[in-house]
């Protein structure tokens, strides 16, 4: 999507097992990336959603936002 002029705002490999508190700030991250995007893309894998995306779903859904998947047959 860069490629064609699109601005991608994704979360990156943190290299540690995070501690709770960190995978609550990294939580949070994604919610301010969310508010910041004009469509959440929902990446999986094999069709899988987590609760953790779940709720960033439910998040973006709250916030007015598109959403969509590169898999068409996910169910969001």
């Amino acid at each position: 999507m860069t490629a064609t002029g699109v601005i991608v705002l994704g979360p990156e490999p943190i290299g540690e097992d995070p501690t709770p508190a960190l995978r609550h700030a990294l939580g949070e991250l994604h919610l301010r990336r969310i508010d910041l995007a004009d469509e959440v893309r929902v990446v999986s894998e094999g069709g899988y959603v987590g609760d953790a995306t779940r709720r960033e779903i439910d998040y973006a859904r709250a916030q007015g936002k598109a959403i969509s998947s590169v898999e068409p047959t996910l169910d969001l």
